[in-house]
């Protein structure tokens, strides 16, 4: 076998093997979420936080993005959750169609802009600053043609109606975070 040759069948084992691990990463943060949803916040809370340790702050940025987005629901503080939304946001800033769709074909970095900015509009309401919280409800209803017509897609327009709703009516969450579901996340 010539040197070439090897060298191309060891990259290829080598990206397949470095797939596979961005796939268990995604498995593991997969599981985290359904503790949560299964009513363990804790738990997942802390998965989550054990997750971010191994990913990094300049970790892959789908596996930063989607522990970012589910993290931000674990917390009790406003200010956390804005915190952690806020890496989503960043880290879907460094995201590219190709490493969304190696995760799920059907999947595009724009399609998560609705979502993503949705929830900081939620945060900043819950924090007291309408402004903060217009500029992100602007900012998703700027994207919102990037969601398809399903279930997933029309949750999210509904969660931004209804914010929409509460910040014209002065009315929603306060800082005790008390107030309307969140927007729908969509399962990874």
């Amino acid at each position: 076998m010539s040197g070439g040759r090897c060298a191309s069948v060891e990259d290829a084992v080598a990206e397949q093997q470095e797939q596979a691990a961005e796939d268990v990463m995604m498995t593991r943060i997969g599981q985290a979420v359904m503790l949560h949803h299964g009513g363990d916040r804790e738990e997942a809370r802390d998965r989550f936080l054990a997750l971010w340790a191994i990913i990094g702050e300049d970790g892959d940025p789908l596996h930063r993005c989607t522990l970012a987005h589910y993290m931000a629901d674990t917390q009790d503080d406003p200010s956390d959750e804005l915190a952690w939304d806020l890496r989503a946001l960043s880290a879907a800033g460094e995201l590219t169609d190709g490493r969304v769709a190696q995760h799920h074909q059907s999947l595009a970095v724009r399609g998560f802009y609705p979502s993503l900015h949705l929830n900081l509009a939620a945060d900043y309401m819950k924090l007291d600053r309408p402004d903060d919280a217009r500029s992100h409800l602007r900012q998703a209803y700027g994207v919102l043609d990037a969601l398809g017509d399903d279930g997933y897609g029309d949750g999210v327009r509904s969660a931004l109606a209804r914010l929409a709703h509460q910040l014209d009516e002065g009315t929603g969450p306060g800082p005790s975070g008390e107030g309307p579901v969140g927007p729908p996340r969509r399962e990874s």
